[in-house]
């Protein structure tokens, strides 16, 4: 009889998340698919970094991340946030909005292309490295192959049918790392990685009009495009904000030090870079959707929001911890002893991308209440720290300096971003910041295990560091996480078995 009604409440449960037709199921299962995809993409991905590694200089990995950092800030300039409006407005799965958002998209790409075309000589005589102009015109091909995306593919994320979109993104992304791999064992240099990058935007490309086919209207609606763009507006400079964020040390240590040294520390930060973009791309195409459909039900709102962050630290700052003990040993394991110099990078980089992650989060809830314009104040905070910081912590710290100056940077944003959130939703600050608690504990834990084996010398070798390093933190995130599902439980009794599978939905 117990095992029964264990049978049944499990039922209900599960039912609840992720049968039912209620928001947090359908969130639960479009988090899923592009949880899945993102996991398959990294894996493959990572695979290739681990070989690449073994078969190209670091140089050429610093030469590609100038690449891709000089193209990136021409594209983002001139970014008009037409994924954005479409998701976000009510309206924006009529064919009259996706057409505006193509056509508008579409301009972007050839603007855009066309001024990375023209500046590629300047930046290379600026890097002094003349391989970078024949580079930057290949690689960012890829900008054009992504505006011409089929315009229903954004309808995909905006209905939440995120198994299509996952199999686009992820599935283009996974080709194009086979494609890199590949052509390396014929070019044994940065053109390879320069050709895989430009596929990976064909791969997707080709994807998006197989899985969601339909053409752009010739017809031009000026009320969807004003629509959009009146969005726009509320992001415009966003991406180019971002962009001095997240690129402004490849920029400088470029300058400083030597393509073989900005190798290894784009290899080491991409190690942690990598699930970051995993966590914040599922979150903007799974939970952006779901707020934005409850965006005037602001307690809900905030109930989300404490919900998603308390999971998110409970897991991301264990695992951040565990991967600042084994640094230099995980560097060794995945790339060679070589990259083991890029250590410091890649442990503060755990403490950026954790905070890049949270602050996603409050990121969503404003696009959701159409706010974008308070999101842009906090991002231009972090790229002004950012600009004050990088140059004299790369001076003086060399290129652990970079990730420093963003830790300082994100920090200054991620408050700004959440003080300025509590204004538009009234979310409870004490009750935010209260589920710190758990996870830091869990976390000391580690480190007095882990330190501890150390100082008695029983965790001698890279590999019995690492398996130390990362069965301590599986034990706190499931302690941490045991204990937070019995504080739920007592709360609200959400996983009583007299509640119904209802009541479980956001």
């Amino acid at each position: 009889m117990n095992r029964i009604r264990t049978y049944d409440r499990l039922k209900g449960v599960f039912g609840g998340l992720l049968l039912s037709d209620g928001l947090r199921a359908k969130t639960m299962r479009g988090g899923a698919w592009l949880g899945a995809g993102s996991v398959a993409e990294q894996v493959v991905r990572f695979a290739r970094n681990m070989l690449l590694a073994r078969l190209l200089a670091p140089g050429a990995f610093g030469t590609m991340a100038i690449v891709l950092s000089s193209a990136s800030l021409i594209d983002t300039v001139t970014d008009v946030g037409q994924k954005g409006a479409i998701i976000q407005n009510p309206r924006g799965g009529e064919d009259s909005y996706l057409s505006a958002s193509w056509w508008l998209g579409m301009g972007r790409a050839i603007f855009s292309y066309f001024l990375i075309f023209s500046m590629a000589p300047w930046i290379s005589s600026f890097y002094g490295r003349p391989e970078l102009s024949a580079l930057l015109r290949v690689t960012l091909l890829g900008v054009l192959l992504n505006g011409a995306m089929s315009p229903r593919s954004i309808l995909a994320q905006k209905e939440m049918k995120l198994a299509r979109w996952a199999v686009i993104s992820n599935g283009g992304g996974i080709c194009g790392v086979i494609l890199t791999v590949v052509l390396s064992f014929f070019i044994r240099d940065v053109w390879a990685l320069a050709i895989g990058n430009c596929g990976e935007q064909a791969f997707r490309c080709l994807l998006s009009y197989t899985l969601c086919p339909g053409l752009p209207s010739h017809r031009w609606d000026g009320r969807a495009a004003r629509e959009i763009l009146t969005f726009s507006r509320g992001i415009f400079g966003l991406g180019f904000l971002n962009l001095i964020i997240a690129r402004t040390d490849i920029f400088v240590l470029a300058r400083l030090y030597p393509s073989a040294s900005l190798g290894l520390y784009a290899m080491a930060v991409s190690l942690v870079t990598t699930p970051s973009v995993f966590f914040t791309g599922v979150m903007g195409q799974s939970l952006l959707p779901a707020l934005s459909s409850i965006q005037e039900d602001v307690e809900r709102l905030n109930r989300i929001v404490v919900e998603v962050t308390s999971w998110m630290i409970l897991v991301g700052l264990p695992a951040a911890v565990s991967i600042c003990l084994c640094a230099p040993y995980l560097l060794r394991v995945a790339y060679g002893s070589r990259y083991v110099a890029a250590g410091g990078p890649l442990s503060v980089a755990c403490g950026v991308v954790l905070l890049t992650a949270l602050n996603a989060v409050l990121t969503c809830v404003l696009f959701a209440k159409g706010r974008p314009g308070v999101h842009r104040h906090s991002v231009a905070a972090t790229a002004v720290t950012m600009i004050a910081a990088v140059y004299p912590a790369c001076k003086f710290l060399g290129p652990v300096g970079g990730q420093v100056a963003a830790l300082i940077a994100m920090v200054i944003g991620y408050l700004f971003q959440l003080v300025r959130l509590r204004a538009v939703t009234g979310l409870n600050l004490f009750r935010y910041g209260a589920v710190v608690v758990l996870p830091a504990l869990g976390s000391a834990g580690m480190l007095f295990v882990v330190l501890g084996s150390r100082r008695l010398g029983l965790t001698t070798s890279p590999t019995a560091c690492i398996a130390l390093c990362v069965g301590t933190c599986v034990v706190a995130c499931a302690v941490c996480a045991a204990a937070h599902l019995r504080a739920s439980k007592r709360k609200d009794g959400l996983y009583s078995p007299r509640t119904p599978a209802s009541a479980v939905a956001l």
